[in-house]
This record gives structure tokens, C-alpha cells and sequence, in this order.
């Protein structure tokens, strides 16, 4: 027909009649005399109309959603989407199953032909938006933890092997993740194995419907501080996704017994469980997962939950697979409780236990899991106050398969039940820690004579003040073959204490950490140094009362040494040119902080030990300058430093 519009003048009385406009609020005139050849409408405005420029954005979103649907291969599309974030959000809206095949049956089949011949793979397999396994990760944090970028990332994988990880970490930025990101990853990454979402206000259950609609291979999923989730998404989970092995909750105070419930019936393959922080869940949802995997649940941590004795005699009953437990701040748990999981031979594959602010964690309750739990390796006690000498003296008895020992503010337990608890143990221990345990005071006496410890590897006492000389010279004896010490803050002990234990330990010393003795001086060092400076790989020296007299003993003696720290030690540049002189060639981190007369004249001294060094430690260094630090960096630009 003719291009002409509306020829012979307008046929309307009203050229602003309401009904002849596109939108009723826009002066968009479409006249319906004819069809016509100009996409573009126009524009009343001024007394005359006017023709917007001709834009494909005039379309609606149904119509781009068929032309991209449509286009043949995963790079078209992700081509679109970098054209503006309308588009992205529809590109990463279009489903795998909504993705039409535009080919005719003749041209697949002659493709399908010459990749046969070829020996290859045609064009659509190389350039399409099948899923791979799912090897990519991805994580967003704070601000960066958008829709529009978890849009972009839905429609960037999509065609690169496909997302297997995603981790979320939000912020209280209001433009945060809502349910248009996590739909738009639902829909495009089908192959999601992990996601993990924290500190997501805007995040509710439509948000994880849409992940377990979409999400059927989803193994592994972790809530933290998600106020907005519900049991109505871990029952889409349930239904969505039973594959799940890992479940983590924490301070999610909406999520309870009933999430966990169908959790328990749908995820028969549920292997470690970890629940924090949640008011709502109970003995049901608890007593449910163990119940429903018992022979597939290997790690479960329950910490400041509202559940109580029959929670943890499920464990004691239903715990046949469970090698780690952890029970943290379980206020209403009794010694009932651990005297029944104890008792209820369950747990004969438990190799890692650890116990932290419970009460229930009495001198019998642990008895009874030591002698419920045969294969129990690793044991972690902390801030158990009804914990005395008598249970610990008790508990090595009968783990006999024990190997490290860790209490950290037990206070009820003294020096007494400290060696007790070595004579007494099996051949298998290695280790053993005491940290900020403040009943623990010197022996007023020497020990009998006893049977050593040979198998003890570790020794580890941390901030406990009573701890003297006496007991460091008593260790000597029971401990010969110590091979890892560690004694921090202990400003108890002198050279008189420290000498005969280093001298007793017959297999060479690998790591020494003496930070904050404050009354240890170059007579350790040296002793360190000469007996067993041909084993000695780390030495912390932080705080001690040592001089360059120390540096010259390591730098002749420990040539294995890999990382040393000498802070806030009374050392000066002349002990730094000696450690370089003799260039420790295995020398990685070293750490001078606070050593307030090391200046700019170690330069030399520290470029020449930065040609194997990782990681160098300047701060608190005054007579350091900026100006040396800049250079140093410039020479050392492999190693970390820190100013």
C-alpha cells in the first residue's frame, strides 16, 4: 500500500480522544486506519505529533524472551545480555528446557554428518548452554552481592562448564540479593552442587524455592543469618534436592523442628549436620536427622540450641556412622545426658569429640563416653567447670585409643590431675594442650619415679601461671621424645625450668614457640641451637630476654630453620648482619616487630636474607625508616612485608 500516512487528513474529530492512545497518562498516538511500515510510535507534544526514534527496547519483555530463547548458541545469548541489564535479567531467566531449537530436522542432520566425518563435535555442542559438571566457583561479598551480578554470573557459566559453587555473602546495602538473583541462578545453573548464603536479610523462602526447584544436584547448603528463611524452604529442599549431604544452619530463628523433619525423611544421604544458634529447633528435629541417617551421618555440631538429654541419647543410640561430635553451650543438657550417649554404644566409630560450655560435662559423663567410645582420638574440652582431676585421671584410664588431649579453661584441674593424666594414659598419646586453666599450680615436690611417656610428641601449655620450674623439670623425665613445645605467657618458669626439659628430649626438636616468657635468656637460645639446631624448623622467641648472642647461636647452629620470630626482643643491627652472614638458606618468614634498634642500617642485611624470604615482619620498628622500607620492598618484591 501506499506509504502515506493517514491520507486526506485525519478521519478523527478529536486528535486527543483518549482512546486512540497507546498509554492513557503518554501522548503515543496509534492510528488504527491501516497497517503501517514505521515501527517507532509518535509523539503528541507541542501542538503536532513527532516519531520517536525506531528502538528495539519498544518491545516487550514477552517478545525479547522469544527472539532470545531462539537464538542458536549459549554466545548469541550471552552476547545480548552485556547489551544493557534488561536484557541480562531476561537472558538469565530462559530455562534449559525453554531454549528453542531453531534448526531443521535436513540441517541437523547434515551437521550431525560432518561432525561424524570430522571426527569432532559440531558447532552446538561447542557453543551451547548445556550444563558441564559444575566446576566453576563463584563468591560475591558485601556490596558486590547484587541480582544483577548473580544474573551475570547465571549467564556466564551457563555456557563455561557450567556453576558448581556459589558463595553469597551480603551486606546491609538495600540493593542486596532478593529472589530475582537466586532465580535467575536457579533457572540458568542447574549443575549448583554448594551454595552457601550469609547475612541475607532480603533473602525468603521464594528465594531458596526457586534454588530447590531449579537446583536438583545441590549437595551442600549453608544458612547463616538468613532471618527470613523458614521451614517452608528446607521443605522445598527436602522435596527438591535429596542429594544433600551437608546441611550447616546458623542463627536462622525461623527455621525448627519441622525443616529438620523433612530434611530427615527426603536426604537419606545426609552425611554432617551443623545447627547454631536456632531457638525454634528442638529434641524432635534433632532426634529426626540422626535417627534417619544413622548410617550415613559422620559429623554433627549442635552448639546453643534449646535441646536436652533425649537429644543426645539418640546420638548415644542412633550415632553408628558419626566419627566428629561437637556440643557447644547446650544449657539445658545434664549429666544424665553424656552418662546415656555415653552408655548407649552407638558411637564406636567416634575419633573426634569436643565439648565447650556445657555443664553436663561432668567428671562421670566423660567417663562413660571414654569407655562408650573405643576408637575416640581427639578430645577438646573447654570451659567445663564441673571437669576436676578425678575425671581426668578416670578418662585416661579408659580411652585408651586417645591421642591428643586439649583443655582450655577447665580451672578445676590442678598439677595433680595434669600428670595423672600422663601416667596413666594409653601408648597412643601424641599430644596434649593446656590453655588458660588457672587451677593448675607448680609441684611443691618432685615425682616418684614413673614409667616415661614415649609416645607423647606435643606438648602444648598456654597462659596457665602456676606452671613453674618444678613442673618443666618433672616433664623432662616423662617426655623424652618431644618433638613439638610450646610455652607461651608462662612468666613462671627461667632457664632452670626450660634447660633440663630441652635437654631430655632425645628426637630432635622441630617447632619451640617460648613467646612471652619474659624471664628466658640467650642461655636457652643457645642450648636450642646447639643440642638441636640440625631438626629446629620454627623458634618463636617473642617477648624473651634474648640479645644478638641468640641471632649468632641460630645463624651458626639451625640451618633448617624456616620461620623465626624475635619480636620485641633486645636485639640491634649487629645480630640481624649476623643471621645474614651466615644466610639460612631455608629462611622464610622472619619477624622483628618491636625491636626498637634495628634501623635503616639492616638494609644490607635484610635484602641479602630476602632472597629466600616469604614473609618479613617491620612493624613497631621506630628507627626504621619509611624511605628504607620503600626500597626494601622494591628489592624484596616476592616477599610480604609488613610496616
Amino acid at each position: 500500500g501506499s506509504d502515506d500516512f493517514c491520507p486526506g487528513g485525519s478521519i478523527y474529530p478529536n486528535l486527543k480522544e483518549s482512546s486512540l492512545f497507546l498509554y492513557p497518562n503518554q501522548d503515543v498516538y496509534f492510528p488504527p486506519c491501516k497497517r503501517y511500515r514505521i515501527s517507532a510510535p509518535f509523539v503528541f507534544a507541542g501542538g503536532k505529533f513527532e516519531q520517536k526514534k525506531p528502538s528495539i527496547e519498544a518491545l516487550p519483555d514477552e517478545c525479547l524472551f522469544e527472539i532470545f530463547r531462539r537464538l542458536p548458541g549459549g554466545q548469541e545469548r550471552s552476547t545480548c545480555a552485556c547489551v544493557s541489564k534488561r536484557w541480562l535479567t531476561l537472558v538469565s531467566n530462559i530455562r534449559r528446557d525453554e531454549i528453542s531449537d531453531n534448526k531443521t530436522p535436513q540441517a541437523s542432520d547434515l551437521e550431525h554428518e560432518n561432525a561424524n566425518k570430522k571426527g569432532g563435535v559440531s558447532s552446538e555442542d561447542v557453543d551451547s548452554d548445556v550444563e558441564g559438571d559444575g566446576y566453576l566457583s563463584r563468591s560475591l561479598d558485601g556490596k558486590k552481592a547484587t541480582d544483577i551480578r548473580l544474573a551475570s554470573i547465571a549467564v556466564g557459566t551457563a555456557s563455561h562448564g557450567g556453576l558448581g559453587k556459589l558463595f553469597i555473602r551480603g551486606s546491609k546495602s538495600r540493593h542486596g540479593v532478593t529472589t530475582v538473583g537466586l532465580r535467575a541462578i536457579s533457572r540458568r545453573c542447574p549443575s549448583l552442587r554448594v551454595l552457601s548464603l550469609w547475612n541475607l536479610s532480603s533473602v525468603g523462602d521464594e528465594g531458596l524455592c526457586e534454588i530447590a526447584n531449579g537446583c536438583h544436584q545441590l549437595e551442600k547448603l549453608d544458612l547463616c543469618h538468613c532471618p527470613s528463611i523458614t521451614d517452608k524452604s528446607l521443605l522445598a529442599v527436602a522435596k527438591g534436592c535429596p542429594n544433600l549431604t551437608d546441611l550447616t544452619i546458623e542463627g536462622c530463628a525461623n527455621i525448627g523442628n519441622e525443616g529438620l523433619q523433612a530434611i530427615a525423611r527426603s536426604c537419606p544421604n545426609l552425611k554432617s549436620v551443623s545447627i547454631k544458634d536456632c531457638p525454634l529447633v528442638g529434641d524432635q528435629g534433632v532426634a529426626s536427622l540422626l535417627s534417619s541417617a544413622s548410617y550415613s551421618l559422620t559429623k554433627v555440631k549442635l552448639q546453643a540450641l534449646n535441646i536436652t538429654d533425649v537429644s543426645l541419647a539418640v546420638i548415644g543410640h542412633y550415632g553408628k556412622a558419626v566419627t566428629d561430635l561437637s556440643l557447644t553451650s547446650l544449657p539445658n543438657v545434664s549429666e544424665k545426658g553424656f552418662w546415656v550417649m555415653g552408655n548407649g554404644h552407638g558411637l564406636q566409630k567416634l575419633k573426634s569429640f569436643t565439648v565447650t560450655s556445657c555443664r553436663g560435662a561432668t567428671d562421670s559423663g566423660l567417663e562413660a563416653v571414654g569407655k562408650g567410645c573405643p576408637n575416640l582420638k581427639q578430645l577438646c574440652l573447654s570451659k567445663c567447670p564441673f571437669l576436676s582431676d578425678k575425671g581426668l585421671s578416670s578418662l585416661a584410664k579408659v580411652a585408651g585409643s586417645l591421642e591428643c588431649l586439649q583443655l582450655e579453661e577447665c580451672h578445676r584441674i590442678s598439677q595433680f590431675g595434669f600428670f595423672c593424666f600422663l601416667i596413666n594414659c594409653g601408648a597412643k598419646l601424641k599430644v596434649i594442650s593446656f590453655a588458660n586453666c588457672l587451677g593448675i599450680k607448680d609441684l611443691n615436690s618432685g615425682l616418684p619415679p614413673l614409667s616415661p611417656c614415649e609416645s607423647l610428641r606435643s606438648l602444648s601449655i598456654h597462659n596457665c601461671p602456676g606452671f613453674g620450674d618444678a613442673s618443666l623439670f618433672a616433664l623432662g623425665k616423662l617426655c623424652p621424645q618431644l618433638q613439638h613445645v610450646e610455652l607461651c605467657g608462662l612468666h613462671g618458669i627461667t632457664d632452670a625450668g626450660v634447660l633440663p626439659l630441652l635437654e631430655s628430649c632425645e628426637a630432635g626438636l622441630l617447632k619451640v614457640n617460648l613467646s612471652g616468657c619474659v624471664n628466658l635468656s640467650d642461655k636457652v637460645v643457645q642450648t636450642i641451637s646447639n643440642l638441636h639446631g640440625w631438626t629446629l624448623e620454627l623458634l618463636n622467641l617473642d617477648g624473651c630476654k634474648i640479645s644478638d648472642a641468640s641471632l649468632v647461636a641460630i645463624a651458626e647452629n639451625c640451618q633448617l630453620l624456616t620461620d623465626l620470630d624475635i619480636s620485641k626482643c633486645t636485639i640491634t643491627d649487629s645480630g640481624i648482619a649476623a643471621l645474614a652472614h651466615f644466610n639460612p638458606v631455608n629462611l622464610q618468614i622472619l619477624s622483628v616487630s618491636g625491636c626498637s634498634m634495628v634501623s635503616d642500617k639492616s638494609l644490607p642485611s635484610l635484602g641479602k636474607l630476602g632472597e629466600t624470604l616469604l614473609g618479613l615482619n617491620l612493624q613497631q620498628c621506630k628507627a626504621i625508616s619509611s624511605r628504607a622500607v620503600e626500597l626494601l620492598t622494591e628489592q624484596l618484591w616476592r616477599c610480604d612485608i609488613l610496616f
